[in-house]
């Protein structure tokens, strides 16, 4: 039996040697770029430490107001073993990111729902539209101290800040996502007999969950900077209120300490994220990075 008639009944066919060869050798230049991606990250790290460190025992920069990595590095671990004035370290990252998950929750929700809906319906959006923009214009930062004001020194003062910095990077793309559906998809739903509600939820959100993941990465890193930025203002618990006392202390190492637990925190979140997404976007070719 020729190799043709064997594929034309579907018996699988074994990939040939050369074949074969090239996707291992693709997959060893996959992992060789991966280590190498992974060993320049690290090198860049340590050279920027170790400059910090040098510089600030030398008196090339001011320690006072950069501090230098070792004292960070203590004042992390006298944090964690020791606890801050308001608690265990553990308590101060949990209540910061109880309050950023909350806010980017009913951000994302809020996002997601008036981003689809806009997007489906022409005359709303066209009704809204100066609303939407006026209020994106707004400094944002700048409702903090009224949420404060409404809600108290509690989490929901925090919650609501880290919502509406949630909201709109969300909303606009999931409202760009659903105008960009591909309308030959729409034109076949609605001929096989699709109502609008299972065209929004078969066919619209479906091709539009690319872009609202999209404004996730980016969505919860809003979420926190509005969790700390109310913390920083007002709070008896918190990141934020870690770094406002360190600051209030003159305590440079202490800043600089709790931006390092919140970037780690940050990193995690979007670690996270990105499995999650490839998970859910299995058949998405990998991005290629430059050069590749």
């Amino acid at each position: 039996m020729s190799l043709e008639s064997v594929e034309s009944v579907g018996v699988p066919v074994a990939p040939t040697a050369p074949a074969a060869g090239r996707a291992s050798a693709r997959a060893k230049a996959a992992r060789r770029r991966r280590l190498t991606v992974y060993a320049a990250r690290v090198l860049v790290l340590v050279v920027v430490l170790g400059a910090w460190e040098l510089m600030a025992r030398n008196g090339v920069i001011d320690p006072f107001y950069f501090s230098m990595p070792s004292k960070i590095w203590d004042q992390i671990v006298q944090w964690t073993l020791h606890g801050t004035p308001q608690g265990s370290l553990g308590e101060q990252i949990w209540y910061t990111l109880y309050e950023a998950l909350l806010g980017w929750v009913f951000g994302v929700a809020g996002g997601v729902v008036l981003g689809i809906g806009l997007g489906r319906v022409r005359f709303l959006a066209d009704v809204f539209s100066p609303y939407i923009k006026v209020l994106n214009a707004l400094p944002r930062i700048a409702l903090v101290p009224i949420f404060l004001i409404l809600f108290g020194l509690g989490p929901a003062s925090k919650v609501a800040s880290a919502v509406v910095l949630v909201f709109f990077p969300v909303f606009f793309n999931a409202f760009q996502g659903a105008r960009e559906v591909d309308r030959n998809l729409v034109a076949n739903a609605r001929i096989l007999g699709a109502s609008n509600r299972r065209v929004t939820l078969q066919v619209v959100i479906p091709s539009a969950t690319s872009w609202i993941f999209t404004s996730l990465h980016i969505s919860f890193g809003f979420a926190l900077i509005g969790a700390i930025v109310g913390e920083y203002l007002g709070a008896a618990k918190g990141i934020g209120l870690l770094v406002s006392m360190s600051q209030n202390t003159f305590n440079t190492a202490g800043v600089y300490a709790a931006m390092v637990i919140l970037a780690v925190v940050a990193l995690l979140a979007e670690g996270l994220l990105t499995f999650a997404e490839k998970r859910l976007f299995r058949w998405k070719p990998g991005d290629s990075g430059p050069g590749e």
